[in-house]
């Protein structure tokens, strides 16, 4: 699987998955014309595109939805995110079924994709597991301020993409106001780099894995001190960086 991280942080979020001639996106959170040329960028046609999965209906993960209506690509999202969602076409509009709580895969050409439930003050956010006829499981996590038993049976991959968005240190001795600090660091905010790190330690298994973390904060986190936890944190399971498995910090 070919992962291409259009953007990543605050001001956005989307993500190119290429299996074989088939792309999807997780997120459109930056502007049409910039996904369009970051596509290009990475040598994906627009047009190519066969789906949008979004994880919730915050405006730096659908800012870019009008790229569905121009080149007539489905959107997926869950029954309650499409509360938030507007100006998509409604033959576009899919919705992420559930059946006894669960929620239903979706198959699209030659790849499933499997939403699971999220933690974040949206309606109803998901993540997303996607797993190709041929090739890398990819997990998608962006915004969650935990990772439950639930979460991690349905997030074993090869490739994580993942949130670090914070130090919690950092976020307590800002200048954002108490319910600001609250909410980020709350079970309905955010990740923090320790979380994250927490959550890699149970899903690693050694076996060549390659990690993304993202969305971090740019008030809130280093790139180096997101990079450092997780790495210490797979160190005490005996696993090393570059031989055990691929770590990548995506930053603004």
């Amino acid at each position: 699987m070919k992962v291409d991280i259009l953007a990543s942080g605050s001001k956005g979020n989307c993500i190119a998955l290429t299996s074989q001639d088939q792309t999807i996106l997780i997120d459109a959170g930056i502007a049409k014309t910039k996904i369009e040329k970051r596509l290009l960028d990475v040598g994906v046609r627009p047009d190519h595109i066969t789906g949008i999965f979004i994880t919730h209906a915050h405006g730096d993960h659908i800012k870019g939805l009008p790229l569905a209506n121009k080149y007539r690509i489905p959107v997926w999202a869950s029954e309650g995110e499409w509360k938030g969602i507007s100006g998509v076409d409604d033959d576009l509009c899919q919705v992420v079924e559930t059946r006894f709580g669960t929620y239903e895969p979706v198959q699209l050409g030659r790849i499933s994709v499997y939403p699971f439930g999220v933690h974040h003050d949206a309606y109803e956010p998901v993540g997303y597991a996607i797993e190709p006829d041929e090739g890398d499981r990819v997990c998608v996590v962006f915004d969650t301020g935990k990772v439950d038993k639930a979460m991690l049976a349905l997030m074993e991959g090869s490739i994580y993409i993942i949130e670090a968005n914070h130090d919690p240190d950092m976020v307590e001795a800002s200048d954002y106001p108490i319910s600001t600090q609250s909410r980020i660091l709350s079970d309905l905010g955010h990740l923090s780099n320790q979380q994250t790190a927490e959550a890699l330690q149970k899903l690693i298994q050694g076996r060549g894995e390659r990690i993304y973390l993202t969305h971090l904060s740019s008030k809130n986190n280093m790139p180096a001190l997101a990079e450092m936890t997780v790495k210490a944190a797979l160190k005490q399971r005996g696993f090393i960086e570059g031989t055990h498995y691929q770590l990548e910090v995506v930053s603004e």
